[in-house]
């Protein structure tokens, strides 16, 4: 936090190596005021861009208040659990200003990471995409791009937001509960959101076991005992990519196949981030190890080696940090030397949180999983078991939140009412922001388009220049598209390629600008839905948020409610059979009916002005055909627990993870009075509902990084 010479107070928000500037006002410089700002934004600006501008906006002089965020520990590498408590402290601070693997696919329709939200099958969310597009390539040229966006005076994020939505827009109006809001900062420190999955039957995931299941077709220890230390420590060293070689050579002293044929096991056992062939040189037999990485992966794993006798899967807990599931799996199927797609999981996770949930992987040994605890940071795997099936996508129940926000202005009875109400009441089961993308062209946009069948005016959409924030590469492509609607020349200004610009742009190049549906469809099927799904999401925040406005919290005649998975109408009759958490309302489809009353007009009028066909949502395309689907109107979270803490450093963790209770670290100790006041809150959510929903309905603030941005950067425009 500084003080600039105006007397403000500058926050910078971190998201890995990236800052947000929040001006917030402020007294005395002996006083740190209460913000009111709610969420920690991440955008698309570096460290160093970052640093620059607040330098130039806040002029020369700054004096430090307190420094929640060390800006110089931003260009440390070390991801390396610390051991003492100030070194966790010092070390988180580096983390959260680390970007290991970014993903590729942080185009124009990239989500805000401020959220987290249950999984539905077959609607994925924007940050869902990465189920096709995979981040390992391009990551330094994306990087070395952001270093030469630093050139010039760029405008204020402030000012590249006003383009932003608000949550008026999408139709996100209303509240259900009447206590006073009050603000408070969630995501300073992406430990402050932690989410276990919950399975299908209940259980919720935690990651508190590392041991490795042996059975009787393990290879024995003994094997292990051909290769000597040294060997060891070369192999070692080669699978970490701690040397400069290669390979390493093992020379075999006694030359049989049954002696050759135990060394390949030995080092495929031990390093299975390595492989192995045999060589001979000046007349002598040895065993050569290297790298696999970098080669085509293999395309299935290995079957010759597994026991008949043990399940197929073999299934794990994954806990991450700071990183999206499908980055994860990208990353273990790296270092595996496998294809991701032999992973299975039933949700994806955020990326700006820590996480737990259940993975499985096809024909991989525990042992081998867990040799990467060795090797990767960021992740722990544990918990291990063999199974005979995979996981499916939508089996979970939904996923455990525990979430705290710092620094509430709230007071206790505030509070006390918020909770009470949150798990009483519940809250409107709105789509969250990152739904509808940050830039300027929402994606529900996009989707209208696609549904009308303008497709001149979905290629425009997707790839006309925009205002608000992008990166450089991404404004530089989009001006050479305007200046010569020439998809080559436009695909040249894009060192990565996979983003949804680059992908229509090599579709236009291969079949022409007269066959926009067929460059579309080069695009991955779940991110050509995501628009569609976006426009069905927009169309339902409205309608809800007219049903609040016209009936509130009642139950009336001409209501929908689901009966064995079928919708039916509320007849007057029964209206006192049912409460408000049982009404739900429909996502405008083919296959679904609508409420007999007025919010059912209110559909055919919303539609209707969007050129749009109530009755007849088929596209000529199927895949754009929406069948529909109904979502309950109000959520009542479970497993409902609050506690208002006092903390004085702003960097300290506030409760402990997993894996700090694996590594028995000591709860943190908190003053009873302190600096600052925190909200820790725990619930439970089921599949499709959005987390950051439920906290608004606690503050009652606007979610939009446009609005945040509004209330607490104004001093810099």
């Amino acid at each position: 936090m500084l003080l600039t010479p105006r007397g403000r107070c500058l926050l910078l928000a971190a998201s890995g190596r990236r800052l947000l500037p929040l001006a917030l006002p402020c007294q005395r410089q002996s006083q740190v005021p209460a913000p009111k700002v709610l969420f920690l934004l991440a955008h698309k600006w570096t460290l160093k861009q970052s640093v620059k501008r607040i330098k130039h906006s806040v002029l020369q002089e700054t004096s430090y208040l307190s420094v929640p965020f060390d800006m110089e520990a931003g260009e440390m590498t070390s991801l390396k659990r610390p051991h003492s408590e100030d070194d966790v402290a010092n070390m988180d601070e580096i983390k959260r200003q680390k970007i290991s693997e970014e993903s590729s696919e942080t185009g124009s329709n990239s989500e805000q990471s401020v959220d987290i939200v249950t999984e539905q099958p077959g609607k994925p969310l924007l940050e869902d995409k990465k189920d096709d597009i995979l981040n390992e390539e391009g990551e330094e040229e994306d990087n070395e791009l952001e270093e030469s966006d630093e050139e010039g005076d760029p405008e204020s994020f402030a000012d590249m937001m006003k383009h932003g939505l608000i949550e008026l827009d999408v139709g996100i109006t209303k509240f259900v509960s009447s206590h006073k809001g009050f603000s408070g900062i969630l995501k300073e420190r992406y430990s402050d959101f932690v989410v276990h999955e919950i399975g299908k039957d209940g259980h919720i995931s935690h990651l508190d076991d590392f041991s490795v299941p042996v059975d009787d077709e393990d290879p024995s220890e003994e094997i292990f005992t051909v290769l000597s230390n040294e060997d060891k420590q070369h192999l070692e060293e080669l699978q970490l990519f701690k040397n400069k070689e290669t390979s390493v050579a093992i020379e075999v002293i006694e030359d049989t196949k049954e002696k050759r044929t135990v060394i390949h096991h030995a080092v495929k056992s031990l390093f299975p981030g390595l492989e192995t062939k045999t060589e001979e040189r000046d007349g002598k037999k040895y065993i050569v190890a290297y790298h696999a990485a970098g080669r085509k992966a293999l395309a299935n794993p290995r079957k010759h080696s597994w026991p008949k006798s043990r399940g197929s899967y073999c299934h794990f807990v994954l806990y991450k940090e700071n990183k999206d599931t499908m980055d994860a799996i990208n990353v273990l199927s790296k270092f595996l030397r496998v294809k991701p797609n032999i992973f299975s999981y039933m949700g994806t996770k955020d990326k700006r949180a820590i996480t737990v949930q259940e993975i499985a992987v096809l024909r991989i040994t525990a042992q081998r999983l867990a040799h990467l605890n060795k090797c990767l940071m960021n992740f722990k795997l544990g918990n291990f078991s063999y199974k005979n099936h995979p996981l499916k996508l939508g089996e979970l129940q939904g996923n455990h939140f525990t979430v705290v926000l710092r620094n509430i202005t709230g007071t206790d009875d505030q509070v006390q009412q918020a909770m009470h109400s949150l798990r009483e009441i519940g809250f409107i089961n709105y789509y969250g922001m990152q739904r509808f993308g940050t830039t300027a062209v929402p994606t529900y946009q996009v989707g209208r388009a696609i549904l009308q069948n303008n497709w001149n005016e979905v290629m425009d959409l997707i790839l006309k220049p925009r205002p608000g924030a992008e990166k450089g590469y991404l404004v530089k492509c989009r001006e050479e598209w305007a200046k010569t609607k020439d998809p080559a020349a436009a695909l040249k200004k894009l060192p990565v390629k996979r983003c949804v610009e680059g992908q229509l742009l090599r579709g236009l190049s291969k079949y022409g600008l007269k066959n926009i549906v067929s460059a579309f469809g080069i695009i991955p099927r779940n991110n050509r839905l995501m628009y569609i799904h976006s426009y069905q999401s927009y169309i339902w925040n409205n309608m809800v948020s007219k049903r609040i406005e016209e009936y509130g919290l009642k139950v009336v005649s001409g209501d929908l409610v689901l009966k064995g998975g079928t919708a039916v109408h509320i007849e007057e009759a029964d209206v006192d059979d049912y409460t408000i958490h049982d009404i739900v309302m429909p996502l405008p489809g083919f296959d679904v009916i609508y409420p007999k009353h007025k919010i059912g007009d209110a559909y055919k009028e919303m539609l209707s002005a969007d050129n749009l066909d109530i009755s007849n949502m088929r596209h000529k395309i199927r895949d754009y055909s929406l069948s529909g689907a109904y979502r309950k109107i109000i959520i009542r979270p479970q497993n409902v627990r609050w506690e208002v803490v006092a903390y004085d450093d702003p960097r300290i963790p506030l409760f402990n993870t997993d894996l700090d209770n694996l590594e028995g670290k000591p709860p943190p100790i908190l003053p009873t009075e302190g600096k600052f006041k925190a909200l820790k809150m725990e619930f439970s959510l089921p599949p499709s509902t959005y987390a950051t929903m439920a906290i608004r309905e606690v503050l009652k603030m606007d979610t939009s990084i446009k609005k945040q941005t509004q209330l607490n950067t104004i001093w810099l425009r």
